[in-house]
């Protein structure tokens, strides 16, 4: 068993005992975690262990050092789910204990709860997520039932991984093939207004449909279809294909908008402005349906000739979005400077807000700006019913995320409209 504080209950489970499954009985994942806390007060132990035994979870058990906690979890690595951990313990502190656990490939997930501030917390976080460890969120000392619910709800059961594929590396060569052969797909992830729930638009999403590989994202291949000169060619075939599609929904009675991604480097190809109004006018699509949407950490500080290209475009009506606002490293220059439509907020910034006191404030502000500035503003990374019910508190216009709906095919798109529309009665009412 493991060592609680004497003012505890019981623990009703025994995590060292066997985490193997039997033979010949099948494997079946808990329907709630295993749950140890570690704290290096007795008091503490006592208090979190009573109130998660009043929340209905039935196995917590306490240690109060770090030393132990490791050297149990070392004797039985499947034996815990999730741990909930102080970071400030004489001898080895939480920190150091969490990243012993990685380097052990520890199989559960991690909750932090301390009394040192969220800022220490959440650099922390930020720390060990650079690790293995999978973080469910930090908590401030005393945590309330509602925020500890709202991160053990996030857990789900460990599942070992298969073993990877091996994709060998992405070359020139490949790229150009791909280009001339046509091997893009198109993914679309809706975008819905958060005051009337409404389908408004959708993010066109290329991925690489390998003849070897199959399905490859963007990050294995967009850096170095820029370095290689073969992302223009990519850039025309995706705003084609997209553009295309949004007019087939526009006759079907969809008339939604489209969101496209372009690169610095089409910015700085000379007559790109020029070459995208062409094709606009050859499409029978207007360009005031269409959104071109930049990086910021790739935007930096454009030149004359991107910022030119950019002008041109908001001239001809395009939307222009910021993507992925707060990561970068001169959001409010580049918001002063370039004529950008739409403010897109970065994930990072989103997902878990309401119980986070460090980004909650940052989410607020980005929307702030973006209303005193006159722009659309888009969060993304929308993952529960809780980050949207906080987006439209505090007056975000648009969300996108997989509690909406995750990037499909063309052809799955009425399929989820028609799904999304029973959920829009529950979420915003008749």
């Amino acid at each position: 068993m493991w060592p609680h504080a004497a003012d505890t209950l019981p623990v009703p489970f025994d995590p060292l005992g066997p985490d193997t499954v039997p033979a010949g009985l099948a494997y079946r994942p808990p329907t709630q975690p295993r749950l140890l806390l570690l704290d290096d007060d007795p008091f503490m132990l006592g208090m979190q262990s009573r109130m998660l035994r009043s929340m209905g979870y039935e196995m917590v058990g306490t240690v109060g050092s770090a030393d132990v906690a490791l050297s149990m979890l070392m004797a039985r690595p499947g034996a815990v789910d999730v741990i909930i951990c102080d970071l400030n313990m004489p001898g080895m502190d939480g920190i150091e204990f969490l990243q012993k656990l990685s380097a052990r490939a520890f199989r559960g997930s991690v909750i932090l709860l301390s009394g040192e501030g969220v800022r220490i917390m959440h650099t922390v976080q930020k720390l060990l997520t650079e690790g293995q460890l999978k973080i469910l969120g930090a908590l401030e000392k005393p945590a309330g039932r509602k925020a500890v619910r709202a991160l053990l709800d996030n857990w789900v059961p460990f599942v070992a991984a298969g073993p990877a594929r091996a994709v060998r590396r992405v070359t020139e060569a490949d790229l150009h093939e791909a280009n001339r052969l046509r091997q893009w797909v198109l993914h679309y992830q809706p975008k819905v207004d958060l005051s009337t729930g409404a389908l408004v638009g959708t993010e066109a999403l290329v991925r690489w449909n390998h003849p070897e590989h199959g399905l490859l994202f963007p990050d294995t291949f967009i850096d170095k279809a820029e370095e290689c000169g073969a992302i223009d060619a990519l850039t025309d075939w995706v705003m084609t294909e997209a553009v295309q599609q949004m007019v087939r929904w526009h006759a079907s009675k969809l008339p939604i908008q489209m969101a496209i991604n372009i690169s610095m480097d089409n910015l700085r190809a000379p007559g790109f402005a020029q070459r995208v109004a062409t094709f606009m006018s050859n499409s029978c699509a207007s360009a005031q349906d269409v959104t071109l949407e930049l990086t910021e950490s790739r935007l930096m500080a454009p030149g004359s000739v991107p910022l030119e290209s950019l002008v041109r475009l908001r001239m001809q009506r395009f939307g222009l979005s910021i993507d992925d606002f707060g990561t970068g490293h001169s959001s409010l220059a580049q918001l002063r400077d370039v004529p950008f439509t739409e403010l897109k907020i970065d994930r990072g910034f989103v997902s878990g807000a309401r119980h986070n006191q460090l980004i909650r404030p940052i989410l607020e502000g980005s929307v702030g700006i973006a209303k005193r500035l006159r722009m659309r503003c888009v969060a993304e990374g929308v993952e529960t019913e809780d980050d949207w019910h906080l987006l439209r508190e505090i007056g975000c216009d648009h969300a996108q995320g997989y509690f909406v709906g995750r990037p499909m095919p063309s052809d799955a798109m009425v399929e989820w409209h028609d799904s999304w529309q029973s959920r829009r009665k529950r979420l915003i009412g008749p």
